[in-house]
């Protein structure tokens, strides 16, 4: 019997050892603002607490969107308040450690656009099932903002250093097509309705192995992006907070929004 957990921005849902935590604000291209930032980790703390019973996490998403990143105009609080940039260094943090830390592996199902923060989840996760049109991208320096919420260190990991470069000093848009090419989708299926199926066989197929196995390959795994993160996952985050704090922030929102 499916245990469900409903939130205000996205729902949770066990079953069969498979935890499924589904972005619910199509309407809102399943944007990450403060809410969705809390109840996104309270949801991994609530995945995390469930296991051996769980073992494997989906990460999917209702809509056109598998998630679009921030939230604009809580960016503009943000510029205008260092309390805010603390909260979201703090929350930066979690949500980075908790995707990356879940002792079993997480598979994300990208149906859709996966921008910025979208793409640094959907890129720091395990496995990654994408659409072959599915727009993937990391376009903080486009509105003026380091990327420093982990992306630098998930998708070097993912295309190595010098593609990684490339993608998020000009915030280029690749496909789910090109992002297999290169390496950071590991799965990929020709249509959106496809991509939640495929992700929920190969997470049939871990659920059927060993958990000493697969868990401690996920852990060690795990130690390779945690000396990452300790080298620039802090600094990066202060960084990104001093640049949201630039006049430059508010300038470049409004080229923006006038596109």
């Amino acid at each position: 019997m499916a245990d469900s957990m409903k939130y205000q921005t996205l729902n949770l849902t066990i079953s069969e050892g498979v935890a499924e935590l589904r972005f619910a604000r199509p309407d809102l291209l399943n944007r990450f603002d403060m809410d969705a930032h809390i109840e996104f980790v309270s949801a991994l703390e609530e995945v995390a607490s469930r296991v051996p019973d769980v073992r494997v996490l989906i990460l999917c998403a209702e809509g056109r969107a598998f998630s679009a990143g921030g939230d604009f105009d809580e960016m503009l609080d943000a510029h205008k308040s260092k309390a805010i940039r603390n909260d979201m260094i703090k929350y930066a943090k979690s949500v980075f450690y908790g995707v990356s830390e879940l002792p079993i592996p997480v598979i994300s199902a990208v149906q859709g656009a996966a921008i910025g923060l979208g793409a640094t989840i959907a890129t720091l996760s395990d496995i990654v099932v994408a659409w072959k049109g599915a727009k993937i991208a990391d376009t903080h320096v486009n509105v003026g903002i380091v990327a420093g919420d982990g992306g630098i260190i998930s998708w070097s990991q993912s295309i190595g250093i010098n593609r990684a470069k490339r993608c998020l000093l000009t915030g280029e848009i690749i496909t789910g097509d090109q992002a297999h090419a290169w390496g950071l989708v590991s799965d990929l299926v020709d249509n959106p309705e496809d991509v939640l199926p495929l992700a929920r066989e190969l997470a049939g197929r871990i659920v059927a192995m060993s958990p000493n196995g697969v868990n401690g390959t996920k852990r060690a795994f795990a130690r390779i992006t945690g000396l990452l993160a300790a080298q620039a996952l802090g600094p990066g985050l202060e960084m990104e907070m001093e640049s949201m704090a630039s006049n430059d922030l508010p300038e470049a929102l409004e080229k923006l929004r006038q596109k």
